[in-house]
Formats: structure tokens, C-alpha cells, sequence
């Protein structure tokens, strides 16, 4: 089984990513071949600066190692690093119906969010279809916002293999962790960088509580039990405490005489002590400026062997080259 995701280094990843994506992709590296790389071609549609993107790049690459990614067990790199992809999404785009691309609501929400309207963003799903499709993928972790785009990938997969002939490309699944899919923000929406209400993978210890003991409740006095349904809290905690610890919030909402306040320390100790080994390990990982480096040079080495092989095989099909 090969197994293949990334992550847009858009910013500091925060406990969604992790929960909606990563802690799932991190376990699939011990089941199969797994696959992970660095999106930067990607959040060209965002992010217009340099230093900031190249910024970005080296801080997830540092995060997501430190959460436990084992570049032994897996092929970790930059997508840009493996310049196919570009190739075959050019390939994929000239199949690829125009409705197809207008149907998808990432785009749509994007725009809506105040991301500027470009061809690149229009297209992304055709990009995200290159990612997947040259490696052979099996299986793609994705969180719930992404499983239209593994349809798409489908569709033009599809539409490639009844044009250039059967096979060609291998159909992928999604692969979707339900009980974790969405992730609740301080606001109570899908927590996202957009809606500006996350909480930082690797949050310091000040700004952690201020954002926890800020996350917006109702008005229902101490005494009183407190509703668990669409609860942020109970559902941030379900995510970083023990069932027994889970159990006993939810049991101190329904009886009452505990206030929010109580919650949200409850909350703030369990995330702390969660990513305790993680926040650890990324400091060593700091603390050894070529190790990042040393381990995207090497995976993106990996990744074109392969990237190569799948991108001659539809060179060939399509008809470029002299098909030797």
C-alpha cells in the first residue's frame, strides 16, 4: 500500500492540522509506503514573499518531525524539490473539464476568505491530481475539506486512462478520520487560520492560556449543569485527555456547580501535557541545523525515482518524446 499526503506551509501549524491530518498520516507510515511532502508549489497561491514562504517550509518540515514523522519509514520532501509534478499537472490540465474545476467549493471558499482569484487557485485541484497520481498512490489522508479534491483526482484519472489507454494512472482513496475530521476553533467553527482561531501546534506557554481560558462559552451560571452538545471544549478535550478524564467532564457538565473557568484549566493542563514530548523533540531538532536539510534532500532524491518513472510512462502515452 503506498500512502500519500502534505501539508501547505501557509503559516505555524496548529492543533487541527495535527488532529484532522498529521496524527492519522503519522500512523500510516508504520502500515505502508508512505509519502509526505512539503506543498510550497501550492501556497504560491497565498503567499507572494520569499523569505516568508521559505520560512514557513522549514518550520512545518521541523514540526512535523518533531510530532514523530520517521524519515526512515517514510519519504519526506519538498514538493518543489521534485519538479514533475509540474509536468504532469500540465499533462492532466489539457484533459481535464472546465466544470469539473467549477464544481469544486475550495475555490469558491478560498476567494470567499479574501485569497485573490488566479488561475493557480482555480487550478489547484489539477496540481493536487499530479501529487497524487505520480506516485501511484493507493491511499491519500485527507482531512473532510480535501475528500472532493481526491474525487476530482479520480475523475481526471479516469478521463486520462479512457483517453490514452487503460491503466495508466491508478485510481486513489481517500482516506478519512471521521472522529477527528473537524476540529472546533476558539470560536466554535472548524478551526483554521482563515477564521484566525486556532490554537498553535507548538503554542507558548502564555499566549496557550490566554487563547484556552478566551474560548467563547455561554452565559450559564456555575451552579447550573452546562450543555455538552457542539461544546468546544469537551470536544478539544476528547482529543488530548484519557476517556476516563473525558468521561468525567462530561459528567461534570450534566451535574452542574463547576463553572467554565474549571473546564478550560482542565483543558489547558491536557493539551500541555500532550505535546510535552513533541515540543522536545523540536528543540533538539533546532538545536541540528543540517538534519532538516540532510532529510528533504534525501527524501526528494527517493521521490523522483519514482515521480520519473510515472511521468515517462505518460510522456509515452500522451506521444512526447521520441517514447524510448
Amino acid at each position: 500500500m503506498r500512502i500519500l499526503s502534505g501539508l501547505q506551509p501557509s503559516g505555524r501549524l496548529h492543533i487541527g492540522n495535527y488532529f484532522g491530518m498529521m496524527e492519522g498520516a503519522l500512523a500510516l507510515q508504520h502500515e505502508g509506503e508512505a509519502y509526505y511532502f512539503i506543498a510550497d508549489y501550492h501556497s504560491l497561491t497565498s503567499i507572494h514573499d520569499g523569505p516568508t514562504l521559505r520560512g514557513h517550509v522549514r518550520d512545518l518540515a521541523i514540526d512535523f518531525l518533531a510530532c514523530g514523522l520517521d524519515p526512515a519509514k517514510c519519504v519526506f520532501f519538498r514538493q518543489s524539490d521534485v519538479p514533475e509534478h509540474c509536468e504532469l499537472s500540465w499533462i492532466l490540465s489539457t484533459v481535464t473539464p472546465m466544470g469539473l474545476l467549477e464544481r469544486c467549493t475550495s475555490y469558491k471558499d478560498k476567494v470567499a476568505n479574501g485569497i485573490s482569484a488566479s488561475h493557480g487557485l482555480f487550478a489547484y485541484p489539477v496540481l493536487m491530481a499530479a501529487d497524487i497520481l505520480i506516485y501511484d498512490a493507493d491511499v491519500v489522508p485527507v482531512g473532510r475539506d480535501q475528500k472532493q479534491h481526491v474525487e476530482v483526482t479520480r475523475d481526471i484519472a479516469i478521463k486520462m486512462n479512457e483517453t490514452f489507454g487503460a491503466g495508466l494512472l491508478k485510481l486513489p482513496n481517500p482516506r478519512i478520520r471521521d472522529e477527528t475530521a473537524v476540529v472546533p476553533g476558539l470560536d466554535g467553527q472548524k478551526m483554521s487560520k482563515s477564521y484566525h482561531n486556532t490554537i498553535q501546534l507548538f503554542e507558548e506557554p502564555g499566549p496557550l492560556k490566554k487563547k484556552i481560558m478566551g474560548i467563547k462559552t455561554d452565559s450559564t451560571a456555575v451552579e447550573l449543569p452546562k450543555p455538552t452538545e457542539g461544546s468546544s471544549i469537551l470536544a478539544l478535550y476528547k482529543l488530548v485527555a484519557s476517556p476516563a478524564d473525558y468521561d468525567q467532564m462530561v459528567a461534570d457538565h450534566e451535574r452542574g456547580g463547576i463553572g467554565y473557568g474549571d473546564f478550560k484549566k482542565r483543558l489547558l493542563q491536557a493539551v500541555t501535557d500532550h505535546f510535552a514530548p513533541f515540543r522536545e523533540r523540536r528543540a533538539e531538532i533546532v538545536a541540528d541545523a543540517g538534519y532538516v536539510d540532510k532529510v528533504l534532500a534525501e527524501g526528494a532524491e527517493k521521490a523522483r525515482v519514482v515521480a520519473r518513472k510515472t511521468l515517462k510512462r505518460v510522456r509515452d502515452a500522451v506521444g512526447l518524446g521520441n517514447g524510448k
